[in-house]
């Protein structure tokens, strides 16, 4: 198949997240359907991010020593393995052991992946690269939830896990017999006596890169209570399967858009102030979410939260990268996936607890007030940017 390296990429990656954003829907209600309640909802998305909250960092190591295909082949495999679990053991404890497994190995191909599409190239070439990433990515958050809820009505939760598991064998196969499918890249491996050297807290002590990783871990939040409320909200309301998996295809859908026109809206308005802007605009959707209970209404919020939520990945993926220190693009991302996790760990359990206790609305007023500290972050980071040169 002779196509050009960054949608070889898209392709096995289009492949491998539409299972992973379909098995999150799938499990979620698959737990429901076990008679699980909020709370153990939430704590099964707490699983999911658990070990890539520990393992991030390393990861990124891994990926700045020996490359990409590795890394990448043990993720695809994990995500495989834990999407059988619960084909072969239909039971609830089952969905914590398999979502686990996903987190744990699939860390290792998200960081590799998106450390490979900024190796690849420089400038507005890189740019270019990650918004065709988060496009196909974008297209993920369409295809997996939507073809989960279809799948449940259609065949049942234990078969819908084994058409998910088809999805990763394509990329297990390219990765593990075409060697050369990967792209070549101008990757440097960090020798031991660097690797020595380099510190997790000078990352930190980085204002800017800090900065990107603060606004990262909030927008992950918001992405993060949407794929666990939404659910359990349609559910308690009385809605399919198939309707919950349309809702989450809406939001999906304003993703691809947004990421399409992305590079024409980074070039007039820059990274900094177009994430800003977005995040106020979802912090606007937020607040009024809870408050809208008819089906075509909720497509059509959703669609909104989409078109807010939709810039914030690709665009906090090229500001960690490019904020990195030489050498340390790896660990950078590797660290921009631990403060997600982080996020992912702690936001299903306190947030899940409290729509539990309080219901919805506290849960998605929270939310919107991260994501204005989020834009007023991003709002001061453009401003300095637009300064600089003056200041220079």
């Amino acid at each position: 198949m002779n196509l050009p390296p960054i949608f070889r990429i898209v392709l096995l990656s289009v492949l491998t997240h539409t299972a992973y954003k379909g098995s999150k829907v799938l499990m979620s209600l698959s737990a429901l359907e076990l008679g699980a309640n909020e709370f153990f909802v939430g704590m099964l998305f707490s699983t999911y991010a658990l070990f890539p909250l520990l393992l991030s960092v390393y990861a990124g190591k891994i990926s700045d020593r020996i490359g990409f295909r590795k890394p990448m082949l043990f993720g695809t495999i994990g995500l495989l393995g834990g999407l059988l679990l619960p084909f072969l053991f239909p039971r609830l404890e089952v969905l914590y052991v398999a979502a686990g497994l996903i987190g744990c190995c699939y860390i290792f191909y998200t960081v590799a992946v998106q450390h490979l599409i900024g190796a690849m190239a420089e400038g507005l070439d890189r740019t270019r690269n990650y918004s065709w990433f988060s496009l196909g990515i974008g297209m993920t958050a369409l295809l997996g939830p939507t073809s989960a809820g279809f799948l449940i009505d259609a065949v049942g939760h234990r078969a819908t896990f084994a058409v998910m598991a088809a999805m990763p064998v394509i990329p297990i196969l390219l990765l593990g017999l075409r060697t050369g499918w990967l792209p070549k890249t101008s990757h440097v491996s960090v020798s031991k006596a660097d690797k020595a050297t380099h510190r997790l807290s000078d990352l930190v002590r980085n204002q800017s890169l800090r900065r990107a990783l603060i606004t990262a871990g909030i927008i992950e939040t918001g992405l993060e209570l949407y794929n666990l409320l939404l659910p359990i909200y349609g559910h308690s309301i009385g809605l399919s399967a198939s309707q919950i998996g349309l809702i989450l295809g809406a939001f999906g859908f304003a993703l691809l858009i947004v990421r399409a026109v992305m590079p024409h809206m980074v070039k007039r308005l820059g990274e900094e102030r177009l994430l800003a802007w977005s995040l106020l605009l979802g912090t606007c959707v937020c607040l009024a979410f809870p408050f809208v209970t008819g089906f075509a209404t909720l497509i059509a919020i959703s669609f909104v939260l989409g078109l807010s939520l939709g810039c914030g990945s690709p665009l906090s993926m090229m500001l960690a990268y490019n904020r990195a220190p030489a050498g340390r693009s790896g660990e950078a991302m590797g660290l921009r996936q631990m403060v997600n996790k982080g996020t992912e760990v702690l936001v299903p359990f306190v947030f899940g607890s409290l729509s539990a206790a309080f219901g919805m609305v506290p849960v998605f007023w929270l939310d919107a007030v991260l994501l204005a500290i989020a834009a007023a972050l991003m709002r001061k980071d453009a401003v300095s940017v637009r300064k600089m040169p003056v200041d220079q």
